[in-house]
């Protein structure tokens, strides 16, 4: 599977399809597969096209930015856990994390190490974030 595959397969089966919007658990208006932004607000509603469409260029967003602040992956595998992460939690977090200083200096057993540190949201442990980041780290 390609990088591409790979991120849309994570967001799927993470971020699930949601068609009203709602707010995720850090209070963020969200919809579709976990989209965000300011043209997403409380009460809208999408198709699943909508959704699916919206998904193809975030995620094409996120695969590119996280190529970029991480030359070093050269996997498929390793490209999508990042734009996954970075999906998840934004590029910004991405950029300035411990996780990019280790991939940077090729060390992946320390990426997998970084990742299963995200796992909280508002606040807490989310069972849902600690399987994303151990799906994430599987791949690296």
């Amino acid at each position: 599977m390609s990088a591409a595959e790979l991120l849309q397969a994570l967001i799927r089966r993470f971020e699930g399809l949601r068609l009203r919007a709602y707010f995720c658990p850090a209070g963020v208006p969200t919809i579709g597969y976990g989209s965000t932004g300011p043209d997403v607000r409380m009460g809208a509603v999408w198709t699943r096209e909508q959704a699916d469409a919206r998904m193809a260029v975030d995620s094409a967003v996120f695969l590119s930015g996280a190529q970029q602040l991480v030359p070093t992956a050269h996997t498929a595998g390793r490209q999508a856990a990042l734009a996954d992460f970075s999906y998840n939690l934004g590029l910004t977090r991405l950029k300035g994390s411990t996780l990019r200083r280790r991939a940077l200096a090729g060390n992946w057993q320390g990426v997998r190490i970084e990742l299963a540190k995200w796992n909280r949201g508002g606040g807490r442990v989310l069972p849902g974030l600690t399987a994303r980041r151990k799906a994430e780290a599987d791949l690296i």
